[in-house]
């Protein structure tokens, strides 16, 4: 019993150490350079056994997407914990996703698309790329007194917010925004004059 466990370990550190190189590779090349020979390289394995693991590089891509969403959503989580008020909580948790977004700006691009090539299909199985839009959905519903979080007025603020944000934030990865000051008040005062419109 012990042997088995000790494979099952093993296995899942070679995956882990597979999606570590790749993310290695990205920072260091871009998304550009990934391929299955180089992850290999890195690892010291021989592909074949990448193949083993996962079935080809859109099958990383996914896992490193579904990190993404794992990490942004415990950001969420942890920045909303921090204030009572639902516009406090609000404002808090896009500026944690600002945060994250430049923090793992490699897992940004392919959790999103920018710079690199993401399969919008293939992303939307995931039931990970659900968790910001649930958490943020329950907090501007709250401060909005609709209980349906469904509704279409909860999903036109999310977007409006998204936009909004994912916008500046695409614009400064691809190094055509302003200094970071100036960025990040153009993100407060786009983030407060919306919060104002659900209270009104």
């Amino acid at each position: 019993m012990a042997s088995k466990d000790r494979i099952l370990r093993l296995k899942e550190e070679t995956r882990i150490n597979i999606l570590h190189a790749a993310l290695q590779i990205v920072k260091e090349e871009g998304w550009q350079a990934l391929s299955m020979r180089k992850i290999a390289d890195v690892i010291e394995y021989t592909a074949p056994i990448i193949y083993e693991y996962f079935s080809n590089k859109d099958a990383i891509l996914l896992e490193l997407t579904r990190k993404g969403f794992l990490i942004l959503s415990k950001d969420l989580k942890e920045a909303k914990g921090k204030h009572r008020l639902p516009a406090k909580q609000l404002e808090a948790m896009w500026l944690a996703y600002w945060n994250f977004a430049f923090e793992n700006k490699e897992l940004y691009q392919v959790m999103f698309g920018v710079t690199t090539s993401c399969s919008c299909a293939m992303v939307n199985t995931l039931t990970e790329s659900e968790l910001p839009w649930e958490q943020f959905s329950e907090v501007i519903g709250e401060l909005m007194h609709i209980e349906d979080l469904d509704s279409d007025e909860i999903c036109k603020k999310y977007y409006t917010f998204w936009s909004v944000v994912h916008g500046l934030i695409s614009i400064n990865i691809l190094s055509r925004g302003s200094s970071d000051e100036i960025n990040r008040q153009v993100l407060k005062d786009a983030i407060s004059g919306i919060i104002r419109s659900l209270q009104d």
